[in-house]
């Protein structure tokens, strides 16, 4: 099946695809994406991740060139054209192409990609097995509630995780866990399961949102505090959530075991509801 791509109105192979050098994502990261997967030919959450994705442009000052309507409608296309069981859809929106000045160009047309590829779930040994994190500094801007291009810092804790063994790296900020670089966190602590809550540190994920919401809806006692460093380390377990990742037991936290050093109940319940959810 084709890797296909869409931008700004025409489909191509993504080997095909082209934007141009003077477009402001390349020249200054000016612009927003989201992620999303399909499970069959349900989309995960569409409305909310294009609610997110307008959300965002209006934050950076993008008027979107399609309606939320039409994103879904070329969305679903996509989709069909490439054929995948499971698809990954890459969208990224940028304030447009123009010469290179810092000040927003006038009379520019947003430019608009996506990208359809199959996915690729992550091997069952993780899931069995569960995964080590470590924490880094977080360096980013102030302003992580909107989902923009500007990722350099993200790649840079993600690399780090790599090169030490690990699978993710969590942010630390003033003392306190805001989130991973890909992902967001929970923590199992005593009865009560608890994530960072909401803020400008915090890109609040589609699938944390329904975590949260099954959590409750099965009754489950969770919310949303503040979290610091010395907590991870005594809490009973830990799990990441993301659009790829679904929910993931962690095991290790910067070489130390959390819990008995295995995945968790909890963990491995919401795991199953989630699945279960997708499913019906």
């Amino acid at each position: 099946m084709p890797n296909i791509a869409f931008v700004s109105g025409k489909w191509s192979a993504i080997s095909a695809a082209k934007v141009s050098v003077e477009d402001r994502g390349f020249q200054f990261g000016d612009g927003i994406y989201e992620l999303i997967r399909t499970y069959g030919d349900r989309v995960f959450h569409l409305h909310e991740h294009l609610s997110r994705l307008e959300a965002s442009a209006k934050e950076i000052e993008i008027t979107l060139p399609y309606s939320a309507a039409q994103l879904e409608k070329i969305i679903r296309l996509g989709c069909r054209k490439s054929g995948y069981t499971d698809t990954k859809i890459y969208i990224q929106v940028t304030r447009g192409t123009a010469p290179r000045l810092h000040s927003f160009p006038k009379k520019v047309t947003p430019t608009v990609v996506m990208t359809f590829r199959a996915f690729e779930p992550l091997p069952v040994k993780l899931r069995e097995e569960g995964v080590a994190i470590i924490s880094t500094p977080d360096i980013r801007w102030a302003r992580c509630n909107v989902k923009s291009l500007n990722l350099l810092p993200n790649v840079m804790a993600r690399e780090q995780a790599l090169r030490s063994g690990a699978f993710e790296a969590v942010f630390i900020r003033d003392g306190k866990v805001t989130e991973g670089a890909g992902s967001n966190l929970f923590a199992v602590i005593g009865k009560k399961i608890i994530t960072p809550p909401a803020g400008p540190y915090i890109l609040c994920g589609i699938t944390r949102e329904v975590v949260l919401q099954l959590a409750k809806k099965n009754g489950l006692e969770i919310m949303e505090k503040d979290l610091k460093l010395p907590q991870l380390y005594s809490a009973q377990e830990l799990f990441l959530t993301g659009t790829t990742v679904e929910v993931l037991p962690v095991i290790r936290l910067n070489g130390r075991a959390i819990g008995a050093g295995r995945p968790g109940e909890k963990t491995a319940f919401l795991y199953r509801v989630f699945q279960q959810q997708q499913m019906t």
